[in-house]
């Protein structure tokens, strides 16, 4: 996929984030020719991004909204260096639009979607509607924000039972409440507008039908400054808790070529409908049935890009840059011809309600050979922070097949050693001898199923 590169590349970059993801964007820039700033908070100030970044600025203490989340002190930290742009990762600023505006008004260029994109994709219901003008298919719901209990009472008696009563400003699993009757509204609409106020400062609050027996599936795509779009084929999610993935993989063993093209078209429809520019992804419900409903878009880079990036060897990372800088996309959509399989490696205890298990990793080896990847930012010695999310690393099997994939990860992680914290290692290894899971059988209630917990003892 290389191509003559005719767009001016940035001198230098600043990373605005931390772990995996800064080393990950630190990597792509060195083989670019780019020179980096990491920003780091006091308790990462031994951090491999500090360690490999051509530069490096302190920009607060331990706490992400003193440092990570604040803003003025990133672009000081951008203006001291000289960074002509920043690359924000996933989660912290990534899809802040006040902070994509800023580093416009600063003269940076912000690697991701311009503030009014992030905006109108960020609020739920008016990705919503947007999304349905341009034909892609959405969830039955309400139009728009609900104005008040009796609102949604009478919108569920259109849409029929069950529902999902959602935070229009909500992600991570918060401001939600699924009701099976009508005599549940009124405490579940006042829950969810407490919980969206407090944790969004946002209590708009919209309906969708519950879809039963869903699958979690995203289109990665791409979107230049030229109006050109492509995909890159899909990710099944579906392995999560309380909505946070723990596993994913390309091809989806429940996706067939008619799905997969009818899911790629729609998530290209998207993308132009509000002329996406960089990479993200569309995410998708998919029900028993096959039929598929847009849930939202994420514009910026997804934790899982990795598996992608193994099956049709691109690298997104790259991408985005690229784009930023001007250049177009090939335009050209991309179906697997390998599967790729990724755990999220996290300091948590899977068999004690996945209690966060910071501390020093003591001894710590990773697995190898053939077809192996990990996506890391830690080593023996190193100290995992209470402050931040617990991942330890990404890691990714690639084969011929899906059932060497899984054969791949069984290896893998019986190599991998973590010693000092917890981790959620000997999940994933239940997980790979799972049959429902090895036959590709699950949806995204599979853990609420499971008796993973009573295996263990």
């Amino acid at each position: 996929m290389a191509r003559k590169i005719k767009a001016t590349l940035f001198k230098k970059i600043l990373i605005a984030n931390r772990g995996e993801i800064a080393l990950r964007v630190i990597r792509t820039c060195r083989e670019m020719g780019i020179k980096t700033v990491a920003v780091y908070s006091q308790a990462d100030k031994d951090s491999l991004p500090v360690r490999f970044a051509d530069e490096a600025v302190c920009i607060g203490p331990a706490p992400s909204s003193e440092s990570y989340l604040k803003i003025p002190n990133i672009i000081a930290a951008a203006e001291i260096t000289n960074a002509d742009a920043i690359h924000p990762g996933y989660g912290f600023l990534s899809e802040n639009a006040k902070f994509s505006r800023i580093c416009g008004e600063h003269g940076i260029k912000f690697i991701g979607a311009g503030a009014e994109m992030i905006e109108n994709m960020g609020d739920k219901a008016t990705a919503k509607a947007t999304m349905e003008a341009a034909g892609v298919p959405c969830v039955p719901g309400s139009k728009g924000i609900l104005k008040d209990a009796k609102d949604a009472i009478k919108t569920a008696k259109e849409v029929t039972y069950p529902v999902m009563l959602k935070a229009t400003a909500g992600g991570g699993g918060k401001g939600m409440r699924l009701v099976w009757r009508e005599d549940e509204i009124e405490d579940a609409y006042a829950a969810v507008q407490r919980e969206a106020g407090a944790a969004f400062g946002n209590d708009g609050i919209y309906m969708e039908k519950f879809i039963e027996e869903p699958r979690h599936i995203e289109i990665q795509i791409a979107g230049d400054q030229y109006g050109k779009a492509c995909h890159m084929s899909e990710r099944d999610c579906s392995i999560q808790r309380r909505h946070q993935k723990l596993v994913e993989e390309t091809p989806s063993p429940f996706m067939t070529p008619s799905l997969r093209k009818a899911m790629g078209e729609a998530a290209i429809k998207a993308a132009k409908a509000v002329n996406y520019e960089g990479v993200g992804t569309v995410e998708f419900l998919v029900d028993k049935h096959k039929n598929f409903y847009f849930m939202e878009m994420n514009t910026r880079i997804q934790v899982e890009h990795t598996i992608t990036e193994e099956v049709i060897g691109w690298d997104l990372i790259k991408e985005q840059i690229l784009i930023a800088a001007g250049e177009p996309i090939t335009g050209k959509n991309y179906t697997p011809k390998m599967h790729a399989l990724q755990c999220r490696i996290n300091a948590e205890n899977p068999f004690k309600n996945w209690i966060p298990s910071p501390g020093q990793i003591t001894e710590y080896h990773e697995p190898g050979g053939i077809g192996i990847r990990i996506d890391t930012h830690v080593y023996a010695g190193y100290t995992i922070p209470p402050n931040y999310d617990s991942m330890v690393a990404k890691l990714i099997t690639v084969a011929q097949s899906r059932e060497e994939a899984v054969q791949k990860m069984k290896r893998a992680l019986g190599e991998y050693i973590v010693e000092g914290v917890k981790t959620t290692i000997p999940f994933h290894q239940k997980l790979m001898e799972n049959e429902q899971f090895v036959e590709g059988n699950f949806t995204t209630k599979f853990l609420e199923e499971w008796d993973y917990v009573g295996e263990s003892n």
